[in-house]
């Protein structure tokens, strides 16, 4: 570790270590994690390079993410949208998917996950996703509607429906009937209060929402 933290100045190493919920020896792990992903021409600036997203999908704790897509697109600032991640990206992602992030931070990006339109509300086509994602369907295998009804009206707490996905948490604390237990004013859809509402409701949250490297 003596040769990732030699690549890391002091005083950068204390601000991640300031702006994250990872200790010091989490995010040397990471840089070295991250670096591994670079060609060998540049490990030295991993820093200041960034990864393809192809590169960042074949880490073993997000390959098997039935939401992995959509976790590379939340957490990358590419301007160009090619949903790369920077090492800063890279370190947002481990911060909240650690188990020193607080229910809040990481309901709130859970929240983001989900919302596969960036609308900023969850509404059925975003759950019809979020099945489809959780059933490994593609576009060339969709389910039917009566199949997919019947899948969203059987979500349920953990222990009681579908397995929690790793590094997803929320896919098996889901309520049945999630649109109308948890659309407090009736409008058809649930918002980030909504959202975070009904994931307070569920004590496993927290602990199952993780990636650790």
């Amino acid at each position: 570790m003596g040769g990732s933290a030699s690549l890391i100045p002091r005083d950068l190493l204390s601000e991640y270590q300031e702006l994250t919920f990872l200790s010091k020896q989490e995010i040397l792990l990471a840089y070295k994690r991250f670096s591994e992903l670079l060609p060998k021409e540049e490990r030295e600036n991993a820093c200041s390079a960034r990864v393809p997203k192809s590169q960042i999908l074949t880490l073993p704790e997000l390959r098997a993410n039935p939401f992995q897509h959509q976790i590379c697109h939340v957490f990358s600032t590419s301007e160009t949208g090619d949903d790369s991640m920077s090492f800063e990206d890279f370190l947002d992602m481990l911060s909240v998917f650690s188990d020193s992030a607080t229910s809040d931070i990481k309901s709130h990006y859970a929240f983001r996950i989900f919302d596969f339109d960036n609308d900023g509300i969850l509404d059925r086509k975003d759950l019809e996703q979020l099945v489809n994602c959780l059933t490994g369907q593609g576009e060339e295998s969709q389910l039917s509607s009566a199949e997919m009804e019947q899948l969203i009206q059987n979500v349920r707490p953990a222990g009681q429906g579908m397995g929690t996905s790793p590094g997803t948490g929320l896919s098996a604390h889901l309520p049945p009937q999630i649109l109308e237990e948890s659309d407090i004013d009736k409008d058809g859809t649930i918002n980030l209060s909504e959202f975070q509402h009904v994931v307070s409701r569920s004590p496993d949250f927290a602990s199952s929402f993780k990636i650790v490297l």
